[in-house]
């Protein structure tokens, strides 16, 4: 059974999508600093954008999955000297679905309070 992962980082530097488990999990370690054991999603695009795999482990074994677009680009996320951004599930929905996260804007919304009972 799938479950996401526990955090998702996106890698803002260009992937050759060529890359899978093991070349992805090299990846994570030496551009990200990071453990691809640890149960995170990390996330790759290629240079025109249009490429999108996540590479995660789970249940004893790395799983890998990808989108490739028929048409459009995956927005451009930016972050200081090759960093990786970190994306909420939500942020990474809309990420695939084509919505541009720079410009988005999220608008207050009310939220009852749950009492202890």
């Amino acid at each position: 059974m799938m479950r996401p992962p526990v955090k998702l980082w996106l890698c803002t530097q260009p992937t050759d999508m060529r890359c899978s488990y093991d070349g992805l999990a090299a990846l994570v370690r030496r551009q990200l600093g990071q453990n691809p054991l640890s149960g995170h999603g990390f996330i790759f695009i290629n240079r025109r954008r249009t490429q999108l795999k996540c590479l995660y482990f789970q249940a004893g074994g790395y799983c890998v999955w990808s989108k490739r677009l028929e048409r459009g680009r995956f927005a451009a996320l930016s972050a200081p000297a090759g960093q990786a951004i970190t994306l909420s599930h939500a942020e990474f929905e809309a990420l695939i679905e084509g919505l541009d996260l720079v410009v988005t804007k999220r608008r207050k919304r009310w939220h009852p309070k749950v009492s202890a009972a």
